[in-house]
């Protein structure tokens, strides 16, 4: 076999715990987000190999979690398979002269509320930014990722994924105007990370979250600026709160401001917090944890974020009973990532 010219590797975090989450949208206008990066990360490999046919599909891409494979012609995306790849790869195509071989994989199952899309377009654009002569920034990175979503998918998505997926560790994320970001790094000291590490839990709710007819419908009252304006508001007042909180190493207060916004997805729209999470909320209310919240949008299916309690025991006996709940329920093991996006060639 044909060994590549080059061999480029990427990895890039997922993101939970977006308290704030909904602030960092068109609707919305101004925003404040704090969220966690974790690992395990989305890989990305790229090998280059020298284009001597000039054939014009030539990128191959293996999505290794859907087991399927097919080529495309970079200067011509389609949506008929994988849309969010092709249009990532056609941002930025690499020179004609070269044949790639991608593979992409995720930890974690498709869909599941953890900005996992983001993750493979920010791990994959920042791979493919290797072949090209110019330096992206992470900065540049998140903001490509998020166009291709956006302006060449058009579909809904805030900004606070993709910059997690690109910065890395905690992330307060300050939007004065859509899609306008200001992000500084929360850095508690160790004490305080290394036990918020060891006390956070996505838990997956047993399929993937799928946007539906009733996000269109809380969009569209929050468009009109009515009541429902309101607890968008007051979800900035909880983000900045909760950064303070974690910062000065204050995890109690951290874990009431989780239920808070927990409360404030459902003041949105009583659908966006399923039956399966509030299951989810009680058991971990009964076993002492000292926050939760679901994962990004909400609604049926998806993950959320347990904050466990201090006790050990307490907190191995909560993730018994809940991957007992079957149905696909279960706890997928995280840890804090303090890398944002990597991207590497071996020589």
């Amino acid at each position: 076999m044909t060994s590549p010219l080059r061999l480029i590797h990427a990895r890039a975090p997922l993101r939970i715990n977006d308290i704030g989450g909904w602030t960092d949208t068109w609707f919305a206008g101004e925003g404040k987000v704090l969220n966690l990066a974790v690992s395990p990360a989305v890989e990305v490999e790229i090998k280059a190999f020298a284009n001597k046919r000039g054939e014009e599909r030539r990128v191959v891409v293996h999505a290794e979690n859907y087991g399927e494979t097919f080529a495309m012609d970079p200067e011509k995306p389609d949506r008929d398979r994988h849309p969010l790849l092709q249009f990532a790869v056609a941002g930025l195509p690499g020179p004609k002269d070269l044949f790639l071989e991608i593979s992409l994989y995720s930890p974690v199952p498709a869909g599941i509320s953890t900005g996992t899309s983001a993750a493979v377009c920010v791990a994959l654009l920042g791979a493919l930014s290797l072949l090209e002569p110019k330096r992206y920034s992470w900065a540049a990175i998140a903001r490509l990722a998020h166009e291709v979503e956006t302006d060449r998918l058009g579909q809904q998505s805030g900004i606070q994924d993709q910059i997690a997926a690109a910065h890395g560790g905690i992330s307060f994320i300050r939007m004065p105007s859509y899609p306008d970001s200001r992000v500084r790094a929360v850095r508690p000291d160790e004490r305080t990370w290394n036990e918020l590490d060891r006390r956070l839990c996505l838990v997956y709710l047993g399929k993937p979250h799928v946007s539906s007819a009733m996000h269109d419908r809380v969009i569209t009252e929050l468009e009109a600026g009515g009541p429902q304006l309101r607890p968008i508001r007051k979800l900035t007042e909880i983000a900045q709160q909760a950064r303070d909180l974690l910062a000065a190493g204050e995890l109690e207060g951290y874990g009431r401001s989780m239920i808070e916004n927990h409360e404030c997805q459902r003041a949105l729209s009583s659908r966006l917090i399923s039956k399966k999470a509030d299951a989810v909320a009680d058991i971990a209310r009964r076993f002492k944890a000292s926050g939760w919240k679901v994962n990004g949008a909400g609604g049926e299916g998806g993950s959320m974020t347990v904050l466990g309690g201090v006790d050990d025991a307490l907190r191995r006996r909560m993730i018994r009973e809940i991957n007992g709940m079957s149905k696909g329920v279960r706890v997928i093991p995280v840890a804090l990532s303090p890398a944002g996006l990597q991207a590497w060639e071996i020589k």
